[in-house]
């Protein structure tokens, strides 16, 4: 049983789990709205949201496996990452090429289940979700990889209950898309001499701090923007106008905490972006619902 407890203890580590709070209410505000437009209730079904939380879980544990197994290399270098559980040798290379496959495996298997276009799907959103743990080697570009990767979620719930990509979902994964490129912009400001020194492609190596939290800045920016595009495409109310302005204010305070300081990196980027997600989800519910009439 220790045993047990400590190797889920590893993947956890490996995967880090509690970050799923980053795209995963995404995902369900996409559905609770498809929901509401075929059925006028926010309410999508047990089915759909068991297999909605496996593609979730499966598909983020395929893309942050993947990205581990790729950086061993780079992560045995960096003071900040070398104590990983890929690569400190808890986790071999034989297993974790095994997590890799059975999750990558698990996803399929669920979009199928869901419908034909969410298996038709699920072989592409894979393919870029993998993409984030090679582009960053060659592009600075790869912070919005990155971004588009979670941005996926609220296009995957549209199609997991409406079987097509509904306009509104496009808008809200450029919203995601632009909000995370921002957030990690700001997480790879603790690199920028290791990726200088080691050849690793990010914005702020080859631009510089200042030019860093600018483009940061004007990222999002076009979040927020994105995200009243979202809002008026889904015809929502004041509510989910309220779950924009509120996640303006987090991002403002997020900015002011890291040019603070930049040793409070990790609580602006774990802590204020968790609220994010979470708040942006429950505002969006409490619309849906008072449109439905309870």
């Amino acid at each position: 049983m220790n045993r047990f407890r400590a190797v889920l203890k590893d993947i956890n580590e490996l995967i880090v789990f509690k970050h799923s709070v980053f795209a995963m209410p995404f995902i369900f505000i996409a559905m609770i709205i498809a929901s509401y437009e075929i059925n006028d209730s926010a309410w999508f079904g047990f089915r759909l949201l068991i297999l909605g939380l496996i593609c979730a879980v499966s598909a983020r544990s395929f893309a942050m496996a993947v990205n581990r197994f790729a950086d061993k290399d780079i992560d045995a270098l960096n003071p900040r990452t070398a104590n990983r559980p890929s690569v400190d040798g808890r986790i071999g290379r034989l297993n974790m090429a095994i997590f890799i496959i059975f999750n990558a495996l698990l996803f399929v298997f669920a979009a199928w289940l869901i419908n034909e276009a969410a298996f038709i799907a699920s072989f592409p959103i894979l393919i870029i979700l993998a993409s984030y743990s090679f582009f960053k080697r060659f592009s600075a570009l790869a912070h919005l990889v990155l971004g588009l990767s979670l941005g996926l979620a609220p296009i995957a719930g549209s199609i997991a209950v409406l079987g097509y990509m509904h306009v509104w979902s496009w808008l809200l994964c450029f919203g995601i898309m632009f909000w995370v490129a921002g957030f990690d912009l700001l997480y790879s400001l603790q690199d920028i001499e290791f990726d200088k020194k080691h050849g690793l492609h990010s914005i702020p190596s080859r631009y510089g701090k200042d030019a860093a939290l600018a483009i940061s800045a004007g990222f999002h920016t076009m979040a927020v923007i994105f995200w009243l595009l979202f809002a008026a495409a889904a015809s929502l109310n004041f509510f989910s106008y309220a779950a924009v302005a509120v996640s303006a204010a987090i991002l403002f305070c997020e900015h002011v905490i890291v040019r603070r300081d930049f040793k409070k990196i990790d609580r602006a980027f774990f802590t204020l972006n968790g609220y994010l997600g979470i708040l942006f989800f429950i505002f969006v519910w409490i619309d849906i619902v008072f449109m439905t009439g309870g």
